[in-house]
């Protein structure tokens, strides 16, 4: 889903060096989207009781320790070990914090937001990450979108509301009785905190996309403080829920551990994508993912789809047309 620049040479080598790269480049988008979209099934495989018998917060510290754990290998593997050899100045070390941070502050304003507004208005209004990433992108990192793009995004955000009314049963909740949890519901503050969360998601690919691309190290050593921070900040959080209550590892199955293997391997794959191409392609990898987590819970769990699926699928095909021609 890269664009890859038009070139003047039309000699056979550099035709196929671009035909690599754009099998490449699909390959490695539609991983991302088939472990992005079976991550909500694999969750609901794991419930026992209705319930989620690990703790979240315990499964996002496995995640960025799978990935500090990839990223130190690769650098092994790689020969990139000399790069620690030499001191690294802190003001080149610190910016990793941030995105640790971010995300941390993320995850945590997910299950805040949970007492302030019901799932599904969470999931439409959710969509909103998708203007607040391109309005930081070009911002930010000053990369001018023209009016078919800025088109393009507007077409994504509404195809992810589009998705979501899709799978509401408006009826029955509109007969709820006003008390009822799981009723159509937000109060304005979890209208801040949405938007609070919508805005820190997308600070934090923006900012990460810079801080990548801004600093000449091999990605591998980059991955690694940023998932040292990751860790770090991740597991404080994690031990300061656990205090007292379950173990870090209880309640794994095999199932957990394939998320959390899917998971990491997504993070690592993000990396690359906002090292060498843009920000803007992980919106389109999550919006996809949106299509294939239906169709993997029509076929795993047996969920029902509607024909008005196919309209979310036809704007997000629409909007990757006019956003990458």
């Amino acid at each position: 889903m890269i664009a890859i620049p038009n070139v003047v040479s039309t000699s056979p080598a550099r035709i196929r060096r671009q035909w690599v790269k754009r099998i490449q480049w699909g390959a490695l988008f539609g991983l991302m989207v088939l472990i992005y979209g079976s991550h909500a099934p694999l969750i609901t495989l794991t419930k026992v009781d209705g319930k989620v018998p690990f703790n979240p917060s315990s499964c996002v510290v496995m995640i960025e320790f799978a990935k500090l754990l990839i990223s130190l290998a690769t650098l092994v593997l790689t020969g990139g070990t000399s790069a620690l050899k030499a001191p690294q100045r802190l003001i080149l070390v610190a910016p990793y914090a941030v995105p640790a941070i971010l995300y941390a502050l993320n995850n945590n304003l997910v299950v805040l937001m949970q007492a302030y507004m019901d799932p599904s208005s969470y999931q439409v209004l959710s969509n909103l990450k998708i203007a607040f990433t391109a309005l930081l992108y070009s911002l930010c990192l000053g990369k001018r979108l023209q009016h078919a793009q800025w088109f393009a995004l507007g077409l994504l955000m509404a195809a992810g509301v589009c998705h979501t009314y899709s799978s509401l049963d408006l009826g029955d909740s509109v007969r709820a009785n006003a008390d009822d949890v799981s009723s159509l519901h937000i109060t304005a503050w979890g209208l801040f905190l949405v938007l609070v969360y919508c805005f820190v998601s997308g600070l934090a690919a923006v900012y990460t996309e810079r801080v990548l691309k801004s600093q000449k190290l091999p990605l591998s050593l980059q991955n690694l403080y940023l998932y040292v921070f990751g860790v770090a900040i991740n597991g404080l959080s994690s031990f300061s829920t656990l205090a007292g209550k379950k173990s870090l590892l209880d309640g794994y199955s095999g199932v957990v551990w394939v998320i959390i293997a899917g998971q990491a391997a997504n993070g690592l794959l993000m990396s690359v994508v906002l090292k060498h191409g843009s920000g803007i392609t992980r919106l389109f990898v999550i919006s996809c993912s949106m299509l294939v987590n239906a169709l993997l819970s029509w076929a795993i769990l047996g969920l029902q789809l509607t024909p008005f699926f196919l309209l979310p699928v036809s704007m997000i095909g629409l909007a990757a047309y006019l956003y990458y021609r």
